[in-house]
């Protein structure tokens, strides 16, 4: 590393955890983020702090003003971007050390392979369970761990899915599309729960990637907003 890399990262190579091999890993993975909003937007902004060489964002959708209640990455002047191309500048305005590339299209069954492939981890922060099980499908075909995160007025949640072949999968844990399931629109979400999500799925991510700890493959954590409490739950 440089004497520039080596001061960027010096509160990781501190850690015993993580040292100088855990951020030579961070910065020779590819990850893949899909859904640049309210948690792929603070993941993404840990990940490309934390040094993550190659970042892809997936994401079809443009910047709404509603959006910026919880996707803080964004500002009143990305209102009517593409929310690729607002969190990737913003991404190389934090890191140069890193690189983004934008896919603003909607993942789906003809373009999950290719979009996917080649990636070392994958963060699945959409809020279509359609989408959620293509990722999942396409992570398992193409062993790839995937981390999946969700969150709905106080409450979020979080695993990491190993695509083992072996481990509980995404579906392993929603089988088949809920029903009667209400969209944030619709029943709101306090702003702030993004943040705590986003940032976990990443924490998890950077785990995964060194080494460090124990990750939540096989395990569920869930997060009470309201009532200040979390748990794990065995998958």
């Amino acid at each position: 590393m440089t004497p520039e890399n080596i001061n960027r990262y010096a509160r990781h190579l501190v850690l015993k955890e993580i040292g100088g091999p855990g951020q030579q890993a961070l910065l020779q993975a590819k990850v893949a983020i899909v859904g640049a909003g309210g948690l792929g937007g603070p993941a993404g902004l840990y990940l490309a702090a934390a040094g993550i060489g190659h970042v892809t964002l997936i994401d079809d959708d443009a910047v709404d003003v509603s959006n910026l209640q919880r996707q803080i990455q964004f500002s009143d002047r990305d209102v009517g971007a593409p929310k690729t191309q607002a969190l990737a500048q913003r991404l190389a305005g934090m890191n140069p050390d890193i690189r983004v590339t934008c896919e603003a299209e909607r993942l789906d069954a003809g373009n999950a392979g290719r979009l996917l492939a080649g990636h070392d981890l994958v963060l699945d922060g959409t809020d279509s369970f359609e989408t959620r099980f293509l990722v999942n499908e396409t992570a398992l075909d193409l062993e790839i761990a995937l981390i999946s995160g969700a969150i709905g007025r106080f409450d979020g949640q979080v695993s990491l899915f190993s695509s083992d072949g072996i481990s509980p999968c995404y579906q392993c844990l929603v089988p088949v599309k809920p029903q009667g399931i209400e969209s944030c629109s619709e029943i709101g979400v306090i702003g702030a729960l993004a943040g705590v999500v986003g940032s976990m799925m990443a924490l998890e991510a950077i785990k995964h990637i060194t080494g460090a700890g124990e990750t939540l493959a096989g395990r569920l954590w869930v997060f009470d907003g309201l009532n200040g409490e979390s748990r794990t739950v065995k998958l």
